[in-house]
Formats: C-alpha cells, structure tokens, sequence
C-alpha cells in the first residue's frame, strides 16, 4: 500500500481581486496588477502556477541529487506559458482558457555531462508531482460549500 499524504490550503476572496491564504505559518497573497484592476500585493494565480511548477522541480532535483550524492550546486528554473485572454476574459467562446504548453528551460550549476544532466532532468520530471499533475491530469470538483 502507497504511503499518501494529504495537502490542502484555503484561501478568501477580500476586496476587488485580493486572496489571502493562511499556509502554515506563512501569510500569502493573490492579486491582479494593477493595471487589471487588483492592488498587486502578490503575484497573480498563473504565476502561483508557474513557480509552483518549477519550485516543485528543483525540490525533487535536491531531493535525486541528495539521494545519489551528485553535486547540483544550484539550478535556475525559467517556466514560460501563453494562453488565449479572449476566452479568459469572456470575449470568445473559442479555445482554452489554460495554457496550451509549458516551456520550461533549466541551467544547472553542477559536474554533470549535457547527456548525465538530460537523463537527471526526465528522472525529475518523472516524480515531480505538478508536473505529473499539469501532464496527466487530475480530475478537478467544485461544490458549492454548505
């Protein structure tokens, strides 16, 4: 039987487009710019999206190389998505709303080959659980909260 754990957050919707979580000990925020009508006291969903993509990368790298005793010094994680804003925004029932593709670019800071720093990059992808989220797909439920 698989070990699983469970993760959850909560998050409220204040004034204009402000959402405030409480997550642990840490107090995030969600706006819009201000360009959008928010008060950018944070980054914006999409953006929680991208960093939260490649945060989990470089968290199951540490986590490989530690395990393998391999030298990743550091790595920087570029993530970079376009998306439709016209179905986003309601002007066009055609499309997506969501990302069509990801592109995610990594520069790691370590004593591995091109080819050794490729194979170590799928081995991440492979157990990295946002990845896996955003490439297969995970059923989504919303309800109404009594």
């Amino acid at each position: 039987m698989a070990t699983t754990k469970t993760v959850q957050i909560e998050a409220t919707l204040g004034e204009a487009f402000t959402i405030e979580s409480k997550i642990r000990d840490h107090t995030m925020y969600v706006d819009q710019p201000a360009a959008g009508g928010g008060a950018d006291t944070g980054p914006t969903p999409l953006e929680y999206l991208l960093l939260s993509l490649a945060s989990c990368i470089g968290s199951i790298a540490r986590i490989i190389a530690s395990q393998r005793k391999l030298p990743l010094r550091s790595m920087t994680i570029g993530v970079t998505g376009e998306l439709d804003l016209d179905h986003l925004l309601g002007k066009s029932d055609q499309g997506r709303a969501g990302f069509g593709e990801l592109k995610i670019s990594v520069k790691m800071d370590c004593d591995m080959s091109l080819e050794e720093q490729k194979q170590f990059l799928h081995d991440v992808d492979a157990r990295c659980p946002v990845s896996d989220s955003l490439i297969n797909g995970c059923s989504v439920s919303l309800e109404v909260a009594e």
